[in-house]
């Protein structure tokens, strides 16, 4: 079923779309790599202790890699998401061969190596659950490079900034293992509620009553295509990421005083930074769901420290018990109804 998506295509249009970044020097750039692998390590005791969740964080490796690495890492995580999509679509219709087949797979080859290629000059780091069998840490080193000299912030200071927050999405999914699985069931129940022949050219429909103008309001794509069933899978998976961004947010904006001189100015830099900075740039985002992303950052932060304010790091940490104390998308705005329905 993965030859339904040209994946070599994907990646190499991707890698193209993305670029190398920066130009930066071999030295200096081994010297980055050196630095945030470094700055991986020393951020998990910290983290640990700030949390109070511990792990066996070495079961998933941290790999600094760059723009065509990670676009090869995601591509490699879609080819497991839409698996089973893929062998919906082919008990119904059958399995395409032929011109089709070949067709067919570099569109779809194509359309996800655009995406990636956008994607890839803008992520700093990423936790992918999806590599087997426990997750990896990545962090993508040209984009970190770009994105100090960008703020003209300090580079050491905001490299183990970025650490930070990345390692505590390590910290998290090891420290919670029912999380990896919990997520994938997530996403198998979204990709078995759609009808892969209508989906396809509804949602290109959408999109393109979104670039004439329909993009003012709240929603992305993905929400305005939704059937009431799938909304109620992506409230719940908004409101895990919701919690794991927002929690690494806090956990970041905790421990960087005590180890970052410069925390104050990166934050209130990066902060800036998140809001986009273009025309073109802001309806990519909103088109891909990255204003959404934005918001999970800044309303899972605010339930994070509702919470902790409220009973402690210790009492917040019964939402890592088990799935059903997990926050929906509506406790994440009301972090009272959450310590009412969990805590009592």
């Amino acid at each position: 079923m993965s030859s339904m998506v040209d994946w070599d295509f994907a990646v190499n249009l991707g890698a193209k779309v993305a670029g190398d970044g920066p130009d930066i020097a071999p030295d200096a750039a081994a010297a980055a790599v050196a630095e945030l692998r470094e700055g991986a390590e020393r951020s998990s005791p910290l983290v640990r202790e700030f949390t109070g969740l511990v792990a066996d964080e070495r079961t998933a490796p941290v790999l600094v890699v760059d723009r065509r690495g990670w676009v090869q890492a995601n591509a490699d995580g879609f080819a497991t998401i839409i698996g089973p999509l893929a062998e919906k679509l082919a008990s119904k219709k059958g399995p395409p061969s032929g011109l089709s087949l070949a067709i067919g797979s570099r569109v779809t080859g194509a359309e996800v190596g655009l995406l990636l290629g956008f994607l890839g000059t803008k992520v700093l780091g990423q936790f992918d659950p999806f590599f087997d069998p426990t997750g990896r840490l990545l962090l993508v080193a040209p984009n970190i490079v770009h994105v100090e000299r960008e703020l003209g912030v300090d580079p050491h200071d905001f490299r183990l900034w970025v650490c930070l927050h990345e390692e505590t999405h390590r910290v998290q999914f090891t420290a919670v293992p029912w999380m990896r699985d919990h997520l994938f069931s997530e996403m198998n129940a979204l990709l078995e509620s759609f009808e892969p022949g209508d989906m396809l050219g509804d949602g290109l429909r959408r999109a393109s009553e979104a670039i004439r103008g329909g993009i003012s309001g709240n929603g992305n794509v993905v929400e305005m295509m939704s059937t009431p069933e799938q909304r109620a899978i992506m409230d719940r998976v908004t409101g895990v990421m919701s919690l794991l961004e927002g929690h690494a947010d806090v956990v970041m904006d905790g421990v960087g005083p005590t180890i970052i001189p410069t925390v104050d100015q990166i934050r209130a830099k990066f902060t800036k930074r998140r809001q986009g900075v273009g025309t073109l740039d802001r309806i990519l985002r909103r088109l891909l769901g990255l204003d959404a992303k934005m918001a999970q950052y800044r309303d899972g932060a605010i339930f994070v420290r509702g919470v902790v304010d409220k009973v402690g790091m210790e009492e917040f940490n019964a939402v890592w018990a088990e799935p059903a104390n997990l926050p929906d998308k509506s406790e994440i705005s009301d972090p009272d109804a959450w310590v009412a329905r969990v805590l009592g």
